[in-house]
């Protein structure tokens, strides 16, 4: 078997063996879960509130990414804390940890809904920000992968584990994700 047909098979086993939770820690069918994201998104839009996406790295590229997509083709309002001058003044003046967690505190609302993407599911910034969403009164989506016992894994309403040992295999299974559950949010059933 070529590395190729390796990695493409590893993939597809690691989507699915995905496993969701709730706040509760009671394992949900993937689909139960997508479609309990779904409503949240679609109760918040028509609430007229906000999707927070956060994520460092290679997840801070999937936050904005996500962000914008859910603006300009869902009619989503959206907004991703990545911004470089907003980063390193803010973890130059209060610590990285609170990247997330200080504008979080300054703009969430109660109906707001966050998304928290970590690879690792143990970044501090990232858990800050759980904590702060959760204090505000925001409904918490969390994808995380790795080890079992990630932090954020526990930390949200809805709780997407990917069970990879490699950063690109969690990564990209955290975009297919996050592209199905925006998918269906916008009602697209062929691609």
């Amino acid at each position: 078997m070529s590395y190729f047909e390796k990695y493409s098979t590893t993939l597809f086993d690691r989507l699915r063996s995905v496993v969701a939770t709730d706040a509760g820690g009671r394992t949900l069918p993937i689909q139960a879960a997508l479609d309990s994201w779904r409503t949240l998104t679609l109760a918040a839009k028509e609430l007229d509130r906000v999707h927070y996406f956060i994520g460092n790295g290679a997840s801070a590229t999937m936050a904005s990414h996500l962000a914008l997509d859910c603006a300009k083709n869902a009619g989503i309002r959206s907004l991703a804390f990545n911004d470089p001058a907003s980063l390193t003044a803010l973890g130059n003046d209060l610590g990285y940890d609170q990247v997330f967690a200080a504008p979080l505190r300054w703009h969430a609302r109660p109906g707001d809904l966050l998304i928290a993407i970590s690879s690792s599911g143990r970044s501090p910034s990232i858990l800050a920000g759980i904590d702060v969403a959760r204090e505000k009164g925001c409904a918490i989506v969390t994808l995380t992968g790795m080890r079992e016992d990630n932090p954020g894994r526990r930390g949200g309403d809805l709780n997407f584990y990917v069970p990879g040992k490699t950063y690109g295999c969690v990564e990209s299974l955290h975009q297919i994700l996050l592209h199905c559950w925006l998918d269906e949010c916008m009602g697209l059933q062929e691609w």
